[in-house]
């Protein structure tokens, strides 16, 4: 029984990943984590970086996914994927 509701969830009901700015957003959570954290693991001192991107008004840049993945345990594949920007 319990493979045929998941069969059948997974049909109708699936869930997909997030896009790369509310997994970073859940990771930061789940961490406990702030903008100032992201400056520090990018090496800025610019908060507004960490702003606009978290807020869609600016793109993630390869550097920056290179920089932030390996600490929030985020994969390449996740960060890479598209979104919209602006």
């Amino acid at each position: 029984m319990i493979t045929l509701i998941d069969k059948y969830e997974s049909e109708h009901y699936s869930i997909g990943t997030p896009d790369p700015i509310e997994a970073i957003k859940i990771r930061m959570a789940e961490m406990d984590l702030h903008q100032k954290d992201l400056m520090n693991f990018i090496g800025t001192k610019s908060r507004g970086t960490i702003s606009n991107i978290l807020n869609r008004r600016r793109p993630l840049t390869l550097p920056v996914i290179r920089a932030i993945g390996p600490k929030l345990g985020l994969s390449f594949d996740v960060l890479v994927k598209e979104y919209k920007v602006g």
